[in-house]
C-alpha cells in the first residue's frame, strides 16, 4: 500500500453535503460519477495527495442507503493506493484477512477496487484501489504540452 488514497463519506443529500464541504474545504468537487453497480453516486475532493469521497444511496437497497440506516452519515471507509491489487488480495488472503472482493471490480474515479471486511481490521471497511487510466494530475499537466 502506497498511501491513503481518499476516505469515504456516506451522505443522505449529495447536494447538501457537496455545498458543506464546498464551503468548508474551500474547493469545488472534481468529479461526481454514478456507480450504478453499488447504487450510489459520488463525488470527489482534491485534498493535496488524497481525496474526500461523498457517497450518497440512489436506491434503499444499496449498501450507503443500508449503512446510513443503521450507522447513521460518517466515514464509510478508508481507501489505500495499491500498485498491483491482485498480488495485494493475495497477500491479505495470506495474512488472513477477510475479504469482501476476492477479485478486483470496477470502481469510481479510474479505479478498479476490492473491499476488506471491517471484522478483519478492527471494525473499520478498507478499500483498495489502482489506477486504470489516467489521473486528474496526469491529465492536467497533458494539457499544458
Amino acid at each position: 500500500m502506497r498511501k491513503i488514497e481518499h476516505i469515504g463519506i456516506a451522505v443522505k443529500n449529495m447536494d447538501e453535503a457537496n455545498e458543506i464541504y464546498r464551503a468548508m474545504l474551500n474547493t469545488e468537487p472534481y468529479k461526481s460519477e454514478a456507480v450504478e453497480s453499488e447504487g450510489v453516486i459520488t463525488s470527489f475532493f482534491q485534498m493535496g495527495e488524497s481525496k474526500i469521497e461523498l457517497l450518497a444511496a440512489t436506491n434503499e437497497n444499496s449498501p450507503i442507503a443500508k449503512f446510513i440506516e443503521k450507522r447513521g452519515e460518517g466515514i464509510h471507509h478508508i481507501a489505500f493506493d495499491v500498485e498491483d491489487i491482485d498480488a495485494e488480495i493475495a497477500r491479505l488472503e495470506r495474512r488472513g484477512f477477510i475479504l469482501i472482493n476476492h477479485k478486483a471490480k470496477p470502481g469510481a474515479d479510474n479505479k478498479i477496487v476490492a473491499f476488506l471486511h471491517p471484522k478483519s481490521s478492527n471494525g473499520v471497511l478498507v478499500e483498495l484501489c489502482q489506477d486504470t487510466g489516467p489521473t486528474r494530475k496526469e491529465l492536467f499537466e497533458e494539457g499544458l504540452r
